[in-house]
C-alpha cells in the first residue's frame, strides 16, 4: 500500500485488514508511518516500510521489506500522490510539472516493475492504481495532474492487457474529492470548482473509496482487468 499512512491510503489499509489481508505500509514520512501502525495493529497484521516511490531501489528495497515480513504479496495498491499547485500550464514550472509527474505516475510504474514478477511467480495478483476523474476530464490550472492521472489510466490498461492470462488482474478507480489532506494542497478556488461539477453536491468519503478498492483486491473480482470504476457523485459521463 503506496501512501499508506494518511488519507485513501489509510482508510483502505483498514477495510483490507478487516476483510483479513496482512499489510505492509509504504510512505515517506516515518513519523506518520508509525502513527498509522498503531491505530492499526488491533486490526491485524501490519509492518511498514519508509519507500520514496520515484526511486527505483527504494522500491525493491520496500518489496525485500514486504516479502521478509509477509512472505509473499498478493495485493498491490499504488495510492501515493500529491495534487501540485495551482496554475495555468504555462505559468507552471518544469520542476513542478516533473514533481507530479514523477510520484503520480512514475511511481506506479516502478512499484508495477518491482513487484508483478513476484506475483507472477505466484500466479496470482491484484494491483489497483488510484487515478482520477482529472484524468479522464482534465481539470484548469491542474494540466500536470491531470496529465499524470490520465497516464495512470493508460498504464492501468496496457499492464491489464499483459497480464490477463497470468491470473493478475489490474484495474483502477478514478475519484472525485475524496476528502483527505490533499485538500489542504490547493486553492480554495479549485476545491470550489471541483465541488461544483459533482451532482451529488459532496465529495466522496475515504471509506468509500476503500470499499470499492477492497473488491478490486478480493478474489470476487475475477473477470474483470484494465478497467476503470468511477467513483465521482454523478460527475463522470464516460
Amino acid at each position: 500500500m503506496t501512501g499508506g499512512a494518511r488519507g485513501i491510503g489509510l482508510a483502505i489499509s483498514t477495510r483490507l485488514l478487516q476483510d483479513g489481508a496482512s499489510v505492509c505500509l509504504w510512505d515517506l514520512d516515518e513519523n506518520a508511518l508509525n502513527e498509522a501502525a498503531a491505530q492499526l495493529a488491533p486490526l491485524g497484521r501490519v509492518v511498514t516500510a519508509k519507500v520514496d516511490v520515484t526511486d527505483a531501489s527504494a522500491v525493491e528495497s520496500g518489496v525485500r521489506r514486504t516479502l521478509d515480513t509477509l512472505g509473499k504479496i498478493d495485493l498491490l495498491v499504488n495510492n501515493a500522490g500529491i495534487a501540485g499547485a495551482n496554475a495555468k500550464l504555462w505559468e507552471t514550472t518544469p520542476e513542478e510539472w516533473r514533481r507530479v509527474v514523477e510520484i503520480n505516475l512514475n511511481g506506479p510504474f516502478l512499484c508495477c516493475r518491482a513487484v508483478v514478477p513476484h506475483m507472477l511467480q505466484n500466479g496470482y495478483g491484484r494491483i489497483v492504481n488510484i487515478a482520477s476523474i482529472a484524468g479522464k476530464e482534465g481539470n484548469p490550472n491542474a494540466a500536470h495532474y491531470s496529465a499524470s492521472k490520465a497516464g495512470v489510466i493508460g498504464l492501468t490498461k496496457s499492464l491489464g492487457k499483459e497480464l490477463a492470462t497470468s491470473g493478475i488482474l489490474v484495474n483502477c478507480i478514478t475519484p472525485a474529492v475524496i476528502e483527505t489532506d490533499i485538500l489542504k494542497q490547493i486553492t480554495q478556488q479549485h476545491v470550489d470548482y471541483m465541488l461544483s461539477k459533482i451532482p451529488m453536491g459532496r465529495f466522496g468519503r475515504k471509506e468509500e473509496a476503500a470499499a470499492l478498492v477492497a473488491w478490486l483486491c478480493s478474489e470476487d473480482c475475477s473477470f474483470t482487468t484494465g478497467s476503470v470504476f468511477d467513483l465521482s457523485g454523478g460527475r463522470a459521463t464516460y
